[in-house]
């Protein structure tokens, strides 16, 4: 599992500059450096590039030639606060990959005509910890396999 980074406001050039790695750059890199002032955590997830502020998953940032339609910024939410997100963002829409009709995960489309000013706006909203942005995630179960393999390498390092 790819290890979570700290955002310093450098850019992907400059911290393989610095560090001697290449990475790829951010998808719609400029929401990352609008969230530069809180030092957000990044993980990449399923192809995109999450978000995390505090214990919270707040966006993840998706460019990807499959689904286009569901490119952009995702801001994660509840179904409760859609209707007071939407009056923010009247072309917010729940994520059509996943095949339902409302999802918990609210696009803000990439080609809509003002994507970077709805995008900087939804970081503005971040930035004042708006309640209605971000959702701790569920604590992933361990599998009966996974603990055992942790007690049998605890047991042999203990040796």
């Amino acid at each position: 599992m790819p290890r979570a980074r700290r955002n310093r406001g450098r850019g992907a050039l400059d911290e393989a500059m610095f560090t001697g790695r290449q990475h790829r750059s951010a998808p719609h890199e400029f929401v990352l450096e609008a969230l530069a002032p809180i030092a957000p955590l990044t993980r990449q997830m399923f192809g995109c590039l999450a978000v995390y502020f505090e214990e919270r998953i707040v966006l993840i940032l998706r460019d990807r030639r499959e689904s286009p339609a569901d490119n952009g910024v995702w801001l994660a939410t509840s179904a409760e606060h859609h209707e007071g997100l939407r009056r923010e963002f009247p072309r917010m829409r729940s994520i059509q990959l996943f095949g339902k009709p409302v999802t918990h995960w609210q696009v803000l489309p990439a080609d809509a005509p003002d994507f970077e000013a709805t995008a900087r706006r939804a970081c503005e909203l971040i930035l004042m910890r708006d309640p209605r942005i971000g959702k701790v995630p569920k604590r992933r179960r361990l599998s009966r396999a996974f603990k055992e393999k942790s007690k049998q390498h605890g047991r042999s390092r203990q040796r």
